[in-house]
């Protein structure tokens, strides 16, 4: 009997143990990501910097990376993605200047939230236009995308947007954010995380705001062109000041496009967007 007592008290303990274990590794996991987005975001800081303008969104899903005479092209030249053209500024510029298909399947272990995943690719054909002329191609993935997709926000289709037609102010305009994901297809092709981070104009690297964030969740389906994540409660986002801040997934919806809009002259208060 008193041994059957003491296995059922620590029984006990472990089960009032586990949550706040679970609850520190989650708290540990959610500062790693918000880490990982606030060298995106200085990154985007930086890239405007030294060009004058932002990162563009890219052309199309299809475009690979755009090489000059072996060498990047920039601005409203590149076809990739912002998270291609901001590797010089993420300690990769060997990835950058390597060539598209190096480029394409390079793992940027910053790309990744550890709460979601490990830094993870996946291989499919060659879809490209010009094609790369390999059979298979290797994607390194993202769990990051830019605002937003409805192409007035920060990160622009085809042409950059300079700082000073941020009119809403950079401290309040988001520029990269956490994407929702369907879970139980990571690691296959699905719509928007079949292309890798360097596509272009693509679900894979740009989301909206005129659409309520979500969770990611299990089931059919794919993230719905949503920001979002796996943190209870709330995802990260960076802005365009470089700030890294936690929004609420109980966000008013109209609220939330504000934040993504970069001259819709409405103000918001933190209060309304943050999590914290």
């Amino acid at each position: 009997m008193e041994l059957l007592v003491v296995i059922a008290i620590i029984g006990m303990l472990v089960a009032l143990l586990l949550p706040a274990v679970q609850s520190a590794r989650e708290s540990s996991r959610r500062s790693r990501c918000a880490n990982h987005l606030k060298q995106i975001g200085l990154a985007v800081v930086m890239h405007e910097n030294t060009r004058k303008y932002f990162p563009t969104g890219g052309w199309d899903w299809n475009s690979p990376p755009t090489y000059h005479s072996g060498r990047p092209a920039a601005g409203s030249e590149q076809r990739a993605s912002w998270a291609f053209q901001i590797l010089p500024y993420i300690e990769a510029e060997s990835t950058w200047r390597a060539g598209p298909i190096e480029a394409i399947k390079t793992v940027q272990s910053i790309y990744f939230c550890p709460t979601r995943r490990s830094p993870q690719t996946i291989v499919g054909g060659d879809t490209y236009d010009p094609p790369l002329g390999v059979n298979d191609v290797e994607r390194a993935l993202i769990d990051y995308a830019g605002s937003n997709r409805d192409d007035d926000g920060i990160i622009r289709r085809y042409d950059p947007l300079r700082a000073r037609q941020v009119h809403d102010g950079l401290s309040k305009t988001m520029v990269v954010a956490e994407k929702r994901l369907n879970l139980s297809l990571l690691g296959t092709p699905q719509p928007d995380d079949n292309e890798g981070y360097a596509s272009g104009w693509n679900a894979d690297t740009m989301r909206q705001t005129n659409k309520s964030p979500e969770p990611d969740f299990y089931g059919t389906g794919d993230g719905e062109k949503r920001f979002g994540g796996s943190h209870p409660a709330a995802f990260n986002a960076v802005f365009a000041d470089g700030s890294v801040h936690s929004i609420s997934f109980d966000v008013d919806r109209h609220v939330f496009n504000r934040v993504g809009v970069v001259d819709d002259g409405e103000a918001y208060s933190n209060s309304e967007v943050f999590f914290e």
